[in-house]
């Protein structure tokens, strides 16, 4: 078997992909909770999507795309499964949604402190744009 699977995240995979999230993802956001990812679907039911390889989680990202931009966040493979192209198949994945979309340019959410995952992204042709500076506000109290 060991066929890498994508599809679109269910309801039912929300509490594995939080618990995911904490052993593969780098750093925390603010949305990483039952509410946050439940949101997320509610609005987008694609947007999140998952690699399965035997049943296992392996990997996530979401690509949201909201009629304007399309967005990547949380692009994580379990440790023991890098290097194996699940990102690149799930990047592909989101690719592939952004152009059903409309979409026409892609920007990804990279933290600066983690190399690892710059040089990925890097490999799949993305790259930072030094004219940019992110601005954020927290609307809520409740961080990571």
């Amino acid at each position: 078997m060991n066929e890498l699977r994508i599809r679109p995240a269910a309801p039912s995979d929300l509490d594995a992909v939080l618990a995911f999230w904490r052993t593969a993802a780098e750093g925390a956001s603010i949305s990483d909770d039952s509410a946050g990812v439940e949101g997320l679907l509610a609005r987008d039911p694609e947007a999140l999507i998952v690699a399965e390889r035997d049943g296992e989680l392996v990997g996530t990202v979401i690509a949201g795309f909201d009629g304007w931009r399309c967005h990547l966040y949380r692009l994580a493979v379990a440790p023991e499964r890098r290097r194996q192209g699940i990102a690149k198949a799930l990047l592909a994945a989101a690719e592939e949604r952004f152009g059903r979309l409309g979409g026409r340019r892609a920007d990804a959410m990279v933290l600066v402190r983690n190399e690892r995952a710059q040089h990925a992204w890097s490999a799949a042709g993305y790259g930072p744009e030094e004219q940019w500076r992110r601005w954020v506000k927290p609307l809520t109290d409740r961080v990571g």
